[in-house]
């Protein structure tokens, strides 16, 4: 049975800030049924490494195209239900800084994923059973969109369930 959150697909987007010439490290996410098979196009691991869930492996980014390679980065690979929202999710970490980023999410955009909606990530966690109202509710505070300014312990909401 298709996942009512996902409908199939597979996204991507940036899942750090990214602000011109400050932050070593940039993260790219991919969330859904071919996350897994779009990061084994991309992502080229040397030596006998395994991929299994909530691993590091360590490797070179390469273009699903032209097999240049972008970057060298760490990959995370989470396993569905055990991740945020609930489906199979990779990230690739990857060097800091606006271009490698957008590298790294325009190959993921070429290898078959769609480019994530604002609140994607978190629509399909919930969606998916991952967070109920009262956690959802949470997030939006943490995030400063239903209140004015951060509560001082916003974390008591995800721990109460």
């Amino acid at each position: 049975m298709p996942n009512p959150a996902s409908q199939g697909t597979t996204i991507a987007a940036i899942a750090t800030a990214i602000v011109p010439e400050q932050g070593s490290i940039g993260i790219v996410r991919l969330s859904g049924p071919a996350a897994v098979s779009i990061a084994q196009r991309l992502f080229h691991a040397p030596g006998q490494q395994v991929w299994q869930s909530h691993r590091i492996l360590y490797g070179l980014l390469r273009d699903p195209d032209s097999h240049q390679v972008i970057d060298e980065a760490l990959l995370l690979l989470m396993l569905a239900p055990r991740s945020y929202t609930c489906e199979d999710v990779v990230e690739f970490q990857c060097h800091g800084g606006i271009i490698v980023v957008q590298q790294v999410l325009q190959a993921c955009l070429q290898a078959g994923a769609s480019l994530a909606q604002p609140g994607e990530f978190t629509l399909r966690a919930f969606l998916n059973g991952r967070l109920d109202l009262t956690k959802l509710k949470g997030w939006l505070i943490w995030w400063g969109l239903v209140l004015p300014r951060r509560p001082r312990r916003p974390w008591r909401a995800f721990r109460e369930n």
